[in-house]
Parts: C-alpha cells; sequence; structure tokens
C-alpha cells in the first residue's frame, strides 16, 4: 500500500481564468506536459457498499494497460487529502477478484466480492507536469472530460497537485501561486463519490454537519462541489452559512476571510482568482483532518 497525499483543486469554467490560464501560467508554460487519455470504471455492490464505507475500486485503461485501483476514504480538509491506494496491473477484461481479496480493508469481504458490478464510468484527457517547488517534487494534473452514469453526464474539470517528494506545505504554497492567475478552489469531493451521486439521480452524497473550524470549512467545500454539480440553490446556501458560522468562531485570520467568502457567495460566479485564493489560504490556515467525502 502506498499513501496517496494531494491537494485537490477545482476550477472554474472554461473562460481566460480557467484551464486555459493554467497552463500559460508562467511556472507551468516553459514545460512541456504529458498528455494521456483515461477511461475508468467504477465497481461497487447494487447497494453501493463500498460507496457506504468512503471506498473506491476501479479499472483504468492507460493505452494498452489495465490497472486495478483500491483507495480507502480519506482524511484532510480544504482540499488536502491522505488516503491509502493499492494499483496493480491485471490482465482484464475484469477484476483481479484473487487480488481484492488478499488487501486488508474490511469492506472487501467475500460476500461483498461477489456482487461487485460496473456502476459508472469517468473519461477523461489529463495533462501532467512535473514540477521542483519549494524543496518538494509535485506532479501538477489537469483533468478534463466527463462521469457517466446511464444517459447522465457530469463534467469533469479539476486540478490534482500530488506530492511525490517532501513536505505537504509545498503543495499549498504551488496551489496559491498558481490561484494568482487562475480561478480554482479547494474541493473535498473525489470522483468516485460525484459518480454515486450522479448514478442515483441527484446529489444524495449527505453534506457533514459543522462544529469545530475545520468542520465548518469542510461543510462548506463540500457544499460547493455539490452546488457545483447539481446547481441546487440549498447548497450554495448551505456554504454561505457555513462561512458565515466559520466567521462567528474563528480567530482574526479566520473571520476575515470566511466572511468576505460568505459575502462573495450572493453571486452564483463568485469565484475569481482572488476569491479561489482566499479560500486555499483560508483552508491552509485551518487544514486538519477531517473525514472526507
Amino acid at each position: 500500500m502506498s499513501q496517496e497525499i494531494e491537494l485537490k483543486l477545482a476550477l472554474g469554467p472554461e473562460g481566460p481564468e480557467g484551464p486555459d490560464a493554467l497552463r500559460h501560467h508562467p511556472l507551468l508554460e516553459d514545460i512541456a506536459p504529458g498528455v494521456a487519455f483515461l477511461g475508468n470504471t467504477y465497481f461497487d455492490t447494487p447497494t453501493g457498499e463500498l460507496e457506504a464505507a468512503r471506498m473506491a475500486l476501479r479499472l483504468r485503461r492507460l493505452d494498452d494497460r489495465l490497472l486495478q485501483t483500491v483507495k480507502t476514504r480519506g482524511e484532510g480538509g480544504g482540499g488536502l487529502s491522505r488516503r491509502g491506494e493499492w494499483e496493480w496491473e491485471v490482465p482484464g477484461p475484469g477484476l483481479d477478484l484473487a487480488g481484492l481479496a488478499g488487501l486488508p480493508p474490511a469492506a472487501l469481504g467475500d460476500d461483498v466480492l461477489e456482487r461487485l458490478e460496473a456502476r459508472f464510468t469517468t473519461d477523461f484527457r489529463r495533462e501532467t507536469w512535473q514540477l521542483e517547488h519549494r524543496g518538494a517534487r509535485i506532479e501538477l494534473a489537469l483533468d478534463e472530460g466527463e462521469i457517466t452514469a446511464g444517459d447522465r453526464r457530469m463534467v469533469i474539470r479539476e486540478l490534482e497537485l500530488e506530492l511525490k517528494a517532501g513536505e505537504p506545505a509545498a503543495l499549498w504554497s504551488l496551489a496559491e501561486a498558481l490561484a494568482a492567475r487562475v480561478a480554482l478552489r479547494p474541493s473535498d469531493t473525489s470522483k468516485a463519490a460525484r459518480g454515486g451521486a450522479l448514478l442515483a439521480g441527484e446529489w444524495r452524497l449527505p453534506v457533514p454537519e459543522g462544529g469545530s473550524p475545520q468542520a465548518w470549512l469542510h461543510r462548506a467545500v463540500v457544499a460547493l462541489d455539490a452546488h457545483a454539480d447539481s446547481g441546487r440553490a440549498e447548497y450554495h446556501a448551505a456554504a454561505r452559512e457555513a462561512f458565515r458560522r466559520l466567521a462567528a468562531q474563528g480567530d482574526t485570520v479566520t473571520r476575515e476571510a470566511a466572511g468576505a467568502l460568505a459575502d462573495a457567495l450572493v453571486d452564483d460566479r463568485w469565484l475569481t482568482p482572488a476569491l479561489g485564493r482566499c479560500l486555499l489560504q483560508l483552508s491552509h490556515h485551518l487544514s486538519g483532518r477531517e473525514p472526507l467525502a
């Protein structure tokens, strides 16, 4: 097993401050990215037992290779996560059930393995850059494509900063540098969780409760994820209220940033480089270990 440490960021829509702004950022414009097309099928039981355990199981087609991956529930918050991950090449065309049976996650018992079925797919173009930043080695992956469940579709437009070597603080530093020109924000919801919500036909992922400053932040970020996918006004309102609650109980830095974000959320199109950077700085300030959606 390896441990994946990454900072997950949602990008704004196509336009002068979206993915093209990232590609032309001074930190990246002189680096030729790697490009790959990834086709992924996610598996679960008909009743969603892996999703309930916040686990993800997928087969990924990459060129002529087929990779099987298991990820466990993450912890973190404000976009930063740490997850257990197992990945190995398989002959296909289906799952390597024997390999799954040898893994420790409790949700993968024999009764679960025999009921696994394909549930939804994610297909996207990935551009990757390798950077040395603040003494760390970081891989940037820009994913653009869609999640498909039956006849339902959802857009993928996200950036992942994965720590390959060094300290997690470098991820925050790099994200803030990118946010000076690119409209992006932390995201706490995985592609697997988004696919599960799409499969259900509506956003069913519960928005986590508040409580501590870190918990209110996590609630706000997941609500923003839910609003971006569903367009439902109650999630926009939940994010704004979570920032208000955070502003009422935090320290000076927290109060100022959370208050500014609550005020900005009167507009659905609130995400700008300046406000995205504000949310990144708040997330870094409060970075803790909340269970992730």
